[in-house]
């Protein structure tokens, strides 16, 4: 039998220090890199932007599953 079981995402907020389009990944002024989803759309992100990440640890990266941007 195969049970699901939730799994809670961590936060962390910060500043865009950084944003590598190949690897699809991003630096917080935190110093830590978070991965970014696949199908996100990378017009309206830019270094220097504020933002709340929720994100799972999973396979030696953070992956982020939602991300809020913060007004100035």
């Amino acid at each position: 039998m195969v049970m699901s079981i939730p799994v809670s995402a961590d936060t962390a907020e910060g500043t865009i220090r950084q944003i590598d389009l190949e690897a699809l990944t991003m630096t917080l002024s935190d110093g830590r890199t978070y991965k970014l989803p696949g199908e996100i759309n990378l017009d309206g992100l830019s270094v220097g932007m504020a933002v709340i990440v929720a994100y799972e640890e999973a396979g030696g990266e953070n992956r982020i599953t939602d991300m809020v941007f913060l007004d100035d």
